[in-house]
């Protein structure tokens, strides 16, 4: 998590989403210093708006290079619904300079892991190297995001692989689900619609309109360049620069900034109950309501009142779900959050007949924190947890990046680990009671997935707080 405060050389949009200044010349800053549990964060912004971030971490011998891009699923029309994902296939394709073997073969070469995914509100580019290896990372990475040839028979060819994907998705009632509850929350929005798109969208999609939609939306002021390791910050910029540069890519320094998310408002739906009646062996079920946005600064005690009701083994609901009477393997609780919005989700995957009594028991612990909030053990416990798991999450260099490419993006700033644990340390009975209330105290939807057909009266009697 970090900060919902703004500062520096970023604004933010009417979503809450950083928007670069433009600027005519390159400023770099010291962000954090390094004496806080981490390493030193550095940014600099290029001519036109082209954000660089860095973390150095001298003892370690990796680096991880990624460009994030502020663009995602939401952003798509609905006939473009999967565009977004099926654009990240095509940038492995090839480009002027590398075919796709090449592309792979470069970064293998050195034992390296590239990769890319598609969220709803951003896209993500990356590789993991030895530290001696992170110019030809960068240059592979830039290369792929700048030059892309997207030809219509890479279209044609990249087609099969993405409905491949959706198939796998929907061969997995335990994914499938995480879909239909975002979908029934949010409603037919471009944040309720999924990330991968459907076959319709997906098979309609034609090379004219991905090319369009790649050029609208990776110009240099929506891109952020993060790397973290042991890395110069200098290297890394000219490097970068060097790379935009050759493709003509760093982009006009006049040019406006970033317009808003095209379809930004979010439907959101109460005791909607969304049923897909499969043959498997288990119900796969998400009781829920609308969370936070990633601005909200109650999510620091949201975070901790997830994670005493169901963020781990001794978490409530694992506790009553699976400790005590034995109906579920996995039970847990989650948040999501978005620019203006945020879900929070209770999942549970059991026996079909026993969904009706799951979903009691989620429905009675989740009253008990709104009435009653947490107990102070159950508090210092969580944020304990929450505390270890924020800090353990980042020992590696692509957390670290993850870390500081999001916070840019998103935040346009960056929060040490320490500020971090102190958000959490500040978490009163109080902050948990509040956001219980203002959260879980509303009426919830239901997505479930597995052979319900006789269980639907009792599904509705838990959308209906029966």
């Amino acid at each position: 998590m970090t900060s919902a405060t703004h500062r520096g050389t970023a604004r933010t949009s009417s979503e809450g989403r950083a928007v670069p200044r433009t600027t005519t010349r390159t400023t770099t800053r010291t962000v954090l210093k390094g004496d806080d549990g981490g390493g030193t964060v550095r940014r600099t912004v290029l001519p036109g708006g082209l954000r660089i971030v860095t973390e150095t971490l001298p003892t370690v011998r990796s680096a991880t290079f990624g460009i994030w891009v502020g663009v995602g699923s939401r952003d798509e029309t609905p006939k473009l619904n999967g565009a977004t994902h099926y654009l990240e296939h095509l940038l492995f394709k090839g480009t002027e300079r590398r075919t796709a073997l090449d592309i792979s073969a470069a970064i293998d070469a050195v034992g390296g892991e590239m990769n890319a995914f598609t969220a709803k509100e951003y896209t993500c580019y990356y590789a993991r190297v030895l530290d001696t290896d992170l110019p030809l990372a960068i240059d592979v990475i830039c290369d792929m995001l700048t030059g892309s040839l997207i030809t219509a028979e890479d279209v044609d060819a990249e087609r099969g692989v993405v409905l491949e994907e959706i198939a796998m998705t929907e061969d997995d009632p335990g994914d499938l689900v995480h879909d239909l509850f975002t979908t029934a929350v949010l409603g037919d929005s471009p944040l309720g619609r999924p990330v991968l798109g459907t076959v319709d969208t997906v098979n309609a999609l034609t090379r004219d309109q991905i090319a369009r939609f790649y050029n609208k939306h990776y110009g240099a002021r929506n891109l952020v360049v993060a790397a973290a390791g042991n890395i110069d910050h200098a290297k890394v910029v000219r490097q970068v620069r060097r790379a935009f540069e050759r493709a003509g890519a760093l982009g006009d320094p006049e040019v406006l900034p970033a317009a808003p998310r095209s379809g930004s408002r979010t439907v959101r739906s109460a005791g909607r109950l969304e049923l897909l009646d499969h043959r498997t062996e288990q119900a796969h079920v998400i009781l829920g309501m609308p969370g936070l946005s990633r601005t909200d600064e109650r999510r620091w005690a949201l975070g901790v009142l997830n994670t005493a009701l169901g963020g781990g083994m001794s978490s409530r609901l694992f506790q009553e779900v699976r400790e005590k009477r034995g109906l579920a393997y996995s039970v847990y609780s989650y948040t999501s959050s978005f620019a203006d919005c945020g879900l929070f989700g209770v999942y549970a995957g059991c026996a079909p007949n026993k969904t009706g009594e799951v979903l009691k028991i989620c429905r009675d612990e989740l009253q008990d924190i709104v009435e009653h909030g947490l107990s102070d053990e159950e508090l210092r416990r969580a944020a304990g947890q929450m505390s270890g798991s924020t800090v353990l999450g980042l020992e590696d260099t692509g957390a670290l990046m993850n870390r500081i490419g999001k916070s840019e993006l998103c935040w346009g700033e960056q929060m040490s680990v320490g500020e971090m644990l102190a958000k959490i340390a500040a978490v009163t009975p109080d902050d948990v009671r509040a956001v219980a209330r203002d959260v879980l105290d509303a009426r919830p939807s239901l997505a479930a997935i597995g052979p319900l057909g006789k269980q639907a009266a009792r599904l509705q009697e838990a959308v209906a707080g029966a």
